[in-house]
C-alpha cells in the first residue's frame, strides 16, 4: 500500500472537523502558520457550523470530510480539534480513492478513531500531532509544531526524552500505533480496532477516572494486545480523577503495573497527548525507540 506523499511548498491542505464545534476564529492562527509553511489552507464547511456540540449534523460532517478526502489536491488533512463525533462517521467514509491516493491526516485525541481504521484497514500512515485548536501565539514556534512540520515535509524527528523511574530500558525498532487509551478501548473488537503484534504502542489520555484506566488496561491485556508489543511509549494522562476513596495508584503506575511481566522497552513522559508540548508522531511506519538509564530516545 503506498503512504501519502510528502508535502511541498504550494500544496493544499484541509482544515475541518469530523467532531465537535469550532469557529473560524480559533483556527485563525493554525491557518496563518500552515499558509507560512508555504501551504494553501482550503477550509471545511464544518469551521463555524454546529448542531449541539458537534460541527453539523453526521452527514454534513461525513460529507464535509469525502469532499477533502477525494480532491487530489489537497495533499493533507488537519483535523480542527477532537471531542467526540468522528467514530460517528467512520464506517460511511468510503476510503475507495484515499487507497489509491492517500494523503496525511493529522490530529490526535478522537481523531485516534481514524489513525487506528487507516492503519487496520488500510496499512496507511497518518500523524498523531497537535490541531489548529491547540496553535495560539504562544504555540506557533513551539516544537509540537515544528514537529508536525518537520512530519509533513518529510524531515526526520528525533525526540530526547527524561527518564522516569518506571521505564523499562531496551530497544525498538518497529511500526508504531496507538494513540488516545479511551478511545483504543471503544474501538475493541470493531473493523477499527489496532493490531497491536510487534508493534510500538503509544498511549495518552485526558480526564479519566483512575479506576477506568485500569478497566481499559485491564481490557488490553486480556485482550492479548500487550503481550506481542515490540515496545510501549506513554505520554501523557492528563487531569486524571479519583474517587472518595482512592484508588492508590497514578495512571503511569497503572500501566506498569499490567506490562511488568513483559520485557520490551516501556518509556513514560513521551511528549505526546493532551499537553503542550505534543509532539507529531508517524503512526503506521517504523520508529526507534531506545530506553536507557538517563533517558529515552525516539526517531523516525
Amino acid at each position: 500500500m503506498p503512504q501519502p506523499a510528502y508535502l511541498k511548498k504550494g500544496d493544499k491542505i484541509s482544515i475541518l472537523s469530523t467532531a465537535r464545534k469550532i469557529s473560524y476564529a480559533e483556527i485563525a492562527i493554525a491557518v496563518e502558520l500552515a499558509e507560512s509553511w508555504g501551504l494553501q489552507v482550503v477550509v471545511g464547511k464544518t469551521i463555524n457550523s454546529h448542531q449541539d456540540q458537534f460541527a453539523g449534523d453526521d452527514d454534513f460532517r461525513l460529507h464535509d470530510f469525502q469532499l477533502a478526502l477525494n480532491d487530489d489536491n489537497i495533499k493533507a488533512i488537519w483535523c480542527a480539534r477532537g471531542g467526540y463525533g468522528t467514530v460517528r462517521i467512520i464506517d460511511e467514509i468510503d476510503f475507495r480513492k484515499f487507497k489509491k491516493h492517500p494523503k496525511w491526516i493529522c490530529g490526535f485525541s478522537d481523531i485516534t478513531v481514524l489513525h487506528s481504521h487507516l492503519q487496520t484497514l488500510f496499512n496507511t500512515a497518518s500523524i498523531h500531532s497537535l490541531m489548529p485548536i491547540n496553535v495560539n501565539e504562544n504555540t506557533k514556534e513551539s516544537d509540537a509544531v515544528e514537529s508536525l512540520r518537520k512530519c509533513l515535509f518529510g524531515e526526520r524527528i528525533k525526540y530526547q526524552v527524561k527518564s522516569n523511574q518506571l521505564n523499562k530500558p531496551g530497544k525498538a525498532k518497529a511500526e508504531i500505533v496507538g494513540g488516545n487509551l479511551s478511545i483504543l478501548f471503544s474501538l475493541a473488537a470493531s473493523q477499527s480496532d489496532m493490531d497491536t503484534n510487534g508493534k510500538i504502542l503509544l498511549l495518552e489520555d485526558l480526564d479519566e477516572y483512575l479506576y477506568h484506566v485500569d478497566r481499559m488496561m485491564m481490557q488490553l491485556k486480556r485482550s492479548g494486545k500487550l503481550e506481542n508489543l515490540d515496545g510501549l511509549i506513554v505520554g501523557g494522562m492528563s487531569e486524571m480523577k479519583d474517587n472518595t476513596i482512592p484508588f492508590g495508584k497514578t495512571a503511569e503506575e497503572i500501566i506498569a503495573e499490567h506490562v511488568k511481566e513483559f520485557d520490551y522497552p516501556v518509556c513514560y513522559n513521551f511528549p505526546s497527548g493532551h499537553q503542550p508540548d505534543n509532539r507529531a508522531v508517524k503512526l503506521g511506519m517504523i520508529a526507534e525507540l531506545e530506553v536507557n538509564e538517563n533517558d529515552s530516545l525516539f526517531k523516525q
